[in-house]
């Protein structure tokens, strides 16, 4: 298996914070050491991401195939975006989405008994809205009782700020689209709380 290389600790070049990430994984076809920049500067929110949906351990390997497959499909990127955020969250979800039924055991697990085995180790780096959404057990049973895909548009908008355009690139779906399968999500989480909804900002994501 090919891997992404590890920068080395004396090129510095590839980390240049000059850089956006589309120059970064151009410059990664003919330096493939390059791509272990992009690996810094999205790893940690893709992991916080993952690990919010199904733990620790499993955000651990939805992170390394994300960047394996990233490094592999470099060449194939649209250079014209130069935040690959949207790229490598579509592709975290692709990744998340072959354990779906693990994400949604958990979610109907935390609904039955009210314990959150994400938000008691992961509570000092959730966001403090997510945070404190997620404690609610009938939150995680209407997120359990989600569509796959239309759970997938609202965690990226409301976990991973992605704006509703972002979005619609990261799941290659048109942004109508995006707007459909948010509305239909947060219909049914306000449903399930009462009239709330705290997956929502005060300020919504760019349409």
């Amino acid at each position: 298996m090919t891997a992404p290389p590890r920068q080395r600790a004396d090129d510095q070049s590839a980390a240049d914070p000059r850089l956006d990430d589309a120059a970064l994984i151009e410059r990664s076809w003919h330096e493939p050491e390059a791509f272990a920049a992009l690996y810094d500067r999205h790893a940690i929110p893709i992991y916080r991401f993952a690990g919010r949906r199904l733990g620790d351990q499993m955000a651990d390997d939805v992170v390394a195939e994300t960047f394996l497959a990233a490094f592999r499909r470099r060449k194939r990127y649209d250079l014209r975006r130069a935040d690959a955020r949207p790229w490598l969250y579509g592709i975290a979800a692709n990744v998340i989405g072959k354990h779906r039924r693990a994400e949604v055991r958990m979610l109907r697990a935390f609904a039955r008994t009210g314990i959150d085995p994400v938000t008691s180790s992961h509570a000092d780096r959730v966001d403090s809205q997510v945070a404190a959404a997620a404690v609610q057990r009938d939150l995680a049973a209407a997120l359990a009782s989600l569509a796959a895909g239309d759970r997938d548009v609202l965690l990226l908008i409301a976990w991973a700020d992605l704006s509703y355009e972002e979005a619609a690139a990261a799941l290659r779906i048109p942004v109508g689209t995006v707007r459909s399968r948010l509305n239909r999500a947060r219909r049914k989480v306000r449903e399930a709380l009462g009239g709330q909804d705290p997956t929502s900002s005060n300020q919504e994501p760019t349409r």
